[in-house]
């Protein structure tokens, strides 16, 4: 049993981390709010005021309150970037979902080779998002010497600009591809801690396999299914790279993060793009409370 001065050692260990970890999170989170209430270019040259303000080591910069919020929130930009962001998560979070328990369900029979085929499965999560985007823009969906093309034009169709023509189903097919290994590992997981017992016991009753899957398997990965969803949703409220590499932000593919993105560096207004990240920021923490009430909710079952 851990006695009082066993704690405070423990405790004393590791502040070390947790102090450099809330230092690591709090400084960029407080610089940015600073600076979302600033006048910020800092190529222009035309916001920076005499003096040095000393609370953060930045050149003294025009307030301009909440002009920075007003101007994000009212651009044409603003709303189309958020709902595309939400397609895109949704539509990543279903296909993974439902492939992921299928394919999860399939690496769970025997099979020869049953290793090596999980470790193909799952290969796709640890290629970098750059790598992947490009990968499926060159090698698959270029519409001249794609994959996808020469697949059309042996069917006799004419083939698709997917890039142009079909950019936010490219970009959900491109993220997912990257993100089904992580969910299929999560399911095969819990599939493989269900008791066999009662899937025996079902199919001695007469039950048959789509009862067996609806009634048994799928309550049994609930908690599974709320887990991957909880942690992709965190990760893919910000993607960038792959819009970055494929579409760059054109054809509807412009994400929250994205215009954040073109705000600070395109146009140079890093007080613009601050706000933007506390929009992003509330965004994420809106999506977050959802999702946590509901993986509540199935965690006490």
């Amino acid at each position: 049993m851990a006695t009082k001065a066993s704690r405070s050692a423990a405790r004393l260990m590791m502040a070390p981390a947790v102090i450099l970890l809330l230092g690591w999170m709090l400084v960029p989170l407080t610089l940015t709010l600073i600076f979302s209430f600033k006048k910020f270019l800092p190529l222009r040259g035309d916001s920076i005021d005499s003096g040095w303000d000393w609370f953060t080591f930045f050149p003294s910069l025009e307030w301009v309150g909440f002009d920075n919020y007003a101007r994000f929130l009212s651009s044409s930009a603003f709303w189309p970037s958020v709902i595309t962001t939400l397609v895109i998560v949704g539509g990543v979070l279903l296909i993974t979902v439902v492939f992921g328990i299928l394919l999860a369900i399939l690496l769970d029979q025997p099979m020869w080779g049953q290793g090596v085929v999980r470790i193909l499965v799952i290969a796709p999560f640890f290629v970098m998002p750059t790598v992947s985007a490009l990968v499926w823009k060159n090698m698959f969906m270029d519409p001249v010497n794609g994959l996808f093309a020469h697949l059309w034009r042996f069917f006799g169709a004419e083939p698709v600009s997917w890039l142009s023509e079909a950019s936010l189903q490219s970009i959900v097919m491109i993220v997912s591809w990257q993100w089904l290994p992580f969910a299929t590992l999560i399911l095969l997981t819990a599939i493989q801690s269900l008791d066999g017992e009662q899937l025996e016991a079902a199919e001695m009753d007469g039950a048959p396999p789509l009862k067996r899957f609806w009634f048994i398997t799928l309550p049994h990965l609930s908690r599974a299914i709320t887990i991957v969803v909880l942690i992709q949703t965190i990760f893919l409220l910000s993607i960038f790279a792959e819009i970055f590499v494929t579409t760059g932000g054109a054809f509807g593919t412009r994400t929250l993060t994205y215009l954040i993105f073109q705000r600070v560096l395109e146009s140079q207004n890093v007080g613009l793009g601050s706000a933007g990240g506390v929009y992003a920021i509330i965004l994420a923490n809106i999506v977050a409370i959802f999702l946590m009430r509901i993986v509540g909710k199935n965690l006490d079952r």
